[in-house]
């Protein structure tokens, strides 16, 4: 099964060489389980000529809104409504999360507050919890019609959705690792997220988190979506 990784941002320079690009952190994230990956940067307009070119697609996190005007914006936008209706599963993570839901009918913006940063408890509608790292000030606050919530925090509410059996987003990273979630709040204090913050979420970090459980529905997601369409 091959699943094609939308690259919707890039690494901060300075901690790519150390913990590679998004697509790296995706695959070691989902690897032991029989995929294949290839990657489109389409933070630099490179896209995929169909929906069809892999058996799933999978959108990364990224340090812009949903809702600015890059011109590579609306063409996503365009190709995750295409790849939805055409019933080719799509998995988004936090930015992917986010264009996912604007471009199929929801709202995202600047969440006046503020800052998800470091390990959060997510619940879901089962009742089980997981911590996960979360890194975005940027949220849903209007669930697209289709959507169905899977996971919530304290801090936001629309922090999972299921659409129908078509696709699947969350908001937290289960792609980054601690060092990369410790070293990325170090290079951003003071910086987008004010110091004392920063300085309660590094504490945190280091405590075990669910990422395993977030891939093991990711790869299986894509397995039942494919079974679906053969």
């Amino acid at each position: 099964m091959k699943i094609g990784i939308l690259e919707t941002g890039h690494v901060p320079e300075g901690l790519a060489e150390k913990h590679g690009t998004y697509p790296d952190m995706f695959s070691r994230l989902l690897e032991g389980h029989g995929l294949a990956f290839e990657t489109y940067t389409v933070v630099d307009g490179q896209f995929p000529k169909s929906v069809h070119d892999c058996d799933g697609w999978l959108i990364t996190g990224s340090r812009h809104g949903a809702y600015e005007p890059h011109a590579w914006i609306p063409p996503l936008e365009e190709f995750i409504r295409k790849a939805y209706g055409a019933g080719v599963p799509l998995v988004g993570i936090c930015f992917g999360h986010q264009i996912m839901a604007q471009a199929l009918g929801g709202k995202v913006v600047k969440f006046s507050g503020g800052w998800g940063v470091g390990p959060v408890e997510y619940r879901t509608t089962g009742g089980a919890t997981y911590q996960l790292h979360a890194m975005h000030q940027d949220q849903v606050v209007e669930k697209p019609p289709e959507a169905e919530v899977i996971a919530s925090s304290e801090h936001c509410e629309y922090a999972g959705f299921a659409y129908k059996g078509k696709a699947i987003s969350f908001q937290p990273h289960p792609e980054f690792s601690t060092g990369y979630m410790r070293d990325l709040i170090e290079a951003r204090k003071g910086k987008v997220i004010p110091p004392e913050q920063a300085d309660n979420a590094l504490a945190k970090t280091g405590r075990q988190t669910d990422d395993a459980s977030i891939a093991a529905q990711i790869v299986e997601f894509f397995r039942q979506s494919v079974r679906k369409a053969a």
